[in-house]
C-alpha cells in the first residue's frame, strides 16, 4: 500500500479499533502462480503477537481454503470512501481526488483444528449477535449437533498474527483547514450513506473543527 506520510497510520490501538468496525475483509494469496481473493468477515485477536491477529473461515471448496500452516495471506479492510471535487475547495488550482481509509495486515497461516473452528464460529456470531441487542442474541446450540457436525466439515479455518499490518487515512490531511470543511460540508449535503459516513470519518480525524 502506497502511504505517503500526511495519510500514515501505524497506532496499533487505531487499526485494531478500525478493524473491529469494518471486520469484512478481502483476502489475497498466491496460489499456483495465480493470485485468489476471497470475502470473509473476521474475528480481531487484539493480543495475538505484537500486532494482532485475525481468525476467520472459508468453505472447504474455496481455493484459498488450501492454504497450508506458514502460507503467506494478505488482508485489506476498507473505510468509508467518495470522490472529492474540487469545486468543493476554497483553494485555487487543485485537482479532483477520492478520500478513502484502509488498513492492511499480512502475516502466516495457521489452519484450525476442529475445537478451535467451533470456538470461532461462537466468537463470531456472538459479537455480532451483541450489535443487535435487545435483541435475545443467536447462538451455535440451537442447531442440532449433526447440523453443526456437517457445517464443520464443510468449512476451514484459519488464524493468522499480523507481522505487517498498516493504514492509510487519506482524509484531506494534506489540504488548508478551509478545504476540509468544505469538503466536510459537501459530502454532507450530497446525503448519501457513503458521503455522510466519510464527512463523519473526516471529522473525527479533526477533533478540533478547521479553521
Amino acid at each position: 500500500m502506497y502511504r505517503p506520510s500526511p495519510f500514515a497510520v501505524d497506532e496499533v490501538p487505531v487499526l485494531h479499533a478500525f478493524i473491529r468496525n469494518r471486520n469484512f475483509a478481502t483476502i489475497a494469496a498466491a496460489r499456483a502462480g495465480d493470485v485468489h481473493f476471497a470475502y470473509v468477515p473476521v474475528m480481531l485477536d487484539a493480543h495475538e503477537g505484537t500486532r494482532g491477529g485475525v481468525r476467520y473461515h472459508l468453505a472447504r471448496a474455496n481455493k484459498l481454503a488450501a492454504l497450508q500452516n506458514g502460507d503467506r495471506v494478505r488482508l485489506s479492510f476498507l473505510g468509508p470512501h467518495a470522490y472529492v471535487s474540487p469545486d468543493w475547495y476554497e483553494t485555487p488550482r487543485l485537482v479532483p481526488t477520492w478520500n478513502y481509509s484502509a488498513v492492511e495486515g499480512e502475516g502466516s497461516v495457521r489452519r484450525l483444528d476442529e475445537r478451535d473452528l467451533r470456538r470461532l464460529l461462537v466468537d463470531l456470531s456472538a459479537a455480532e449477535e451483541e450489535k443487535l441487542r435487545p435483541k435475545v442474541p443467536w447462538t451455535l446450540d440451537k442447531i442440532p449437533e449433526d447440523r453443526v457436525a456437517t457445517l464443520l466439515r464443510d468449512i476451514c479455518g484459519f488464524a493468522v498474527a499480523f507481522d505487517m499490518l498498516a493504514g492509510k487515512f487519506k482524509l484531506s490531511q494534506d489540504k488548508a483547514p478551509a478545504d476540509v470543511t468544505g469538503v466536510v460540508g459537501a459530502l454532507e449535503a450530497r446525503g448519501d450513506a457513503a458521503s455522510r459516513a466519510l464527512a463523519e470519518t473526516m471529522m473525527e480525524a479533526f477533533p478540533s473543527p478547521p479553521g
